[in-house]
């Protein structure tokens, strides 16, 4: 991915210097917590907390930060790479939203260590990435690019910006409505009605981020060879059936809260050909 040289977004906050700490609305979280917490919404969930805040009993009063960020150094080139990729998803995204007649907000990236105070509460990195729409911000520790290649066998710059650009489909689900709809749904439901809709969501978020490669590549023209097989490594290497059977040994269908990896490679596949966000409507989709 020749991404040196390009634009650096503004909207990045560097808040690795203040890591530390590892709880959640005031709660002690486990590692045993943790570890199932990823099995059922790892790397790329509408929201991990609420799963950690479920197993605590209920979430505590959302954290929020003290005092300005700061910018991540000139010198940090994988902020740099962070920073690249998320000024293209601004270009991308505002000229997508334009073209319904709505108006892109651009979302802040926090970058951390340890456990960060959001509006969600507090986010750790053993959840992975994750977005808050709470206060609109996407979390990442970058220690987990290292995870994705050495852990889940999921190498390359183009599976890093996968990890991003599905997070900012959530931002883009939280601005239209659509998560909001979703989430409004939860008790409501039953947990595997819940479950079913949150398949939906994670995998409409997949296809929003190949809506982001296609425009991407066609505006920039920066990608090489085998950086898309790179990005549909990653996302069947986050398949619910994969990770299941990885971690348990067995798979679960009704637990599923992102789709296999099947799914998840499809339906990337799908915005990335069309370009279209129209083309990303899961909930409609008769089959995934």
């Amino acid at each position: 991915m020749k991404w040196e040289g390009e634009r650096q977004s503004s909207n990045v906050e560097d808040r690795r210097a203040g890591g530390g700490g590892g709880r959640l609305g005031g709660r002690s979280i486990g590692l045993g917590g943790v570890a199932v917490a990823l099995v059922a919404g790892w790397i790329f969930g509408i929201n991990p907390l609420t799963i950690l805040g479920l197993m605590e009993g209920g979430g505590g009063a959302p954290t929020t930060q003290q005092g300005p960020a700061a910018a991540p150094p000139a010198t940090d080139r994988a902020a740099a790479f962070v920073s690249t990729v998320l000024a293209d998803t601004e270009d991308v995204w505002r000229a997508q939203l334009r073209r319904g007649g709505a108006e892109y907000r651009e979302p802040k990236l926090v970058l951390f260590r340890g456990a960060v105070g959001t509006a969600c509460g507090t986010g750790q990195s053993a959840m992975g990435p994750f977005y808050c729409p709470g206060d609109q911000k996407v979390y990442i520790d970058l220690d987990f690019f290292d995870t994705l290649q050495q852990r889940l066998g999921a190498p390359g710059d183009f599976a890093q910006a996968y990890v991003i650009a599905h997070e900012v489909g959530h931002h883009v689900q939280n601005l239209l409505g659509i998560s909001g709809k979703v989430d409004a749904m939860r008790g409501k439901v039953s947990e595997a009605q819940m479950n079913a809709l949150s398949v939906r969501l994670e995998l409409q978020a997949d296809c929003l981020a190949g809506v982001w490669t296609h425009d991407s590549q066609q505006g920039k023209g920066w990608l090489e060879q085998g950086d898309v097989e790179e990005a549909l490594n990653a996302a069947s290497r986050i398949g619910d059936d994969t990770l299941q059977r990885q971690s348990q040994g067995t798979v679960v269908p009704e637990s599923f809260t992102h789709g296999t990896s099947a799914q998840r490679v499809s339906w990337f596949k799908r915005g990335m050909t069309s370009g279209n966000m129209n083309d990303c409507n899961t909930f409609d989709a008769r089959n995934l």
